[in-house]
């Protein structure tokens, strides 16, 4: 009963440990994961996403790595500026595994190399400038840490893809004098706004005037051109009527004594209209006659005189 005992623990021994060796060379590794193999202490391969059997006993997992992209938080520290402010900052470094066998083999602990190396080159970076380009050039800042994790991670196998400042925090004293210089700051850009509206404002009111002016004269010198025209066309219309009367006398003598006759009627018509009681009408025989003795008269004083 005993030796059937034995051999039946052994049996059973050797069961387990064929079912245990068989569990043990089967390694499932899951999506977006790779697992480093070592056979006897030395490194023998990487085992990517699928189902892999190993030799048990002889090869085992020495480490589990995640090639996803994951985050690592740079803690808040203090940090001194240029200009001897001391502000409180952050971060976040975004990496993702590329090489699993760097990251395993050259580095004890990547995340905390990287988080280590962006918090001295941090500290580098704004060492170097001061507080208002540090607030102002956040991207360049980023983009500098961002070269220098890169080149550092390649010998770690990892891709720094990006970092991000999360928070800067100012002493309170320097957030006053910084709402007091932007306050100044926004007082004067009004105060330039004005005086610059106000002198395009001069500038277009005297353009205004100008062309007011401009067109006050063209129009002056217009009426003058039309006037002088209107003048010259009286003038040369007179010419020619003068001009035909004096041709029409010329070719018949009556036509003189029929103007004068013309304007005798208009005239005393003008005289018929005039209401005054005391006006005498003296006909144009009489006054040729008033004339012939008038002529008369001086011929026998210069007679007389001879004599």
């Amino acid at each position: 009963m005993l030796s059937l005992s034995g051999t039946s623990v052994l049996a059973i021994a050797i069961v387990v440990l064929i079912g245990w060796a068989i569990y043990s060379a089967i390694v499932i590794v899951s999506q977006a994961e790779v697992r480093m193999v070592e056979r006897l202490g030395k490194f023998n391969r990487a085992l990517s996403a699928g189902f892999h059997i190993i030799v048990p006993y002889l090869d085992r997992v020495s480490a589990v790595l995640s090639t996803k992209e994951h985050i690592i938080n740079i803690p808040r520290q203090p940090v001194i500026t240029r200009d001897n402010v001391t502000i409180q900052i952050d971060g976040i470094v975004f990496i993702a595994v590329t090489d699993p066998y760097k990251t395993t083999y050259n580095v004890t602990n990547y995340q905390i190399a990287v988080s280590n190396l962006a918090l001295t080159t941090l500290r580098s970076e704004i060492g170097s400038m001061t507080l208002d380009e540090i607030l102002s050039n956040r991207e360049r800042i980023n983009s500098r840490i961002l070269v220098i994790l890169d080149e550092a991670g390649a010998n770690w196998g990892i891709k720094v893809t990006r970092i991000e400042i999360s928070d800067i925090a100012v002493p309170t004293e320097i957030q006053e004098a910084m709402s007091m210089q932007m306050k100044a700051e926004r007082e004067k850009r009004a105060i330039e706004l004005k005086a610059q509206a106000d002198k395009e404002a001069v500038i277009r009111q005297s353009e205004a005037y100008r062309a007011e002016q401009f067109l006050k004269a063209e129009a002056i010198e217009r009426m003058a051109d039309a006037q002088a025209f209107q003048v010259k066309a009286v003038a040369k219309a007179q010419q020619e009527a003068i001009e035909s009367v004096g041709t029409a006398i010329a070719k018949n003598a009556q036509s003189a004594e029929y103007l004068l006759a013309k304007d005798r009627i208009a005239a005393f018509t003008e005289l018929a209209k005039n209401p005054a009681k005391d006006k005498v009408v003296v006909p144009y025989e009489a006054v040729q006659l008033i004339g012939s003795l008038s002529v008369l008269g001086d011929t026998l004083k210069s007679a007389v005189k001879t004599k």
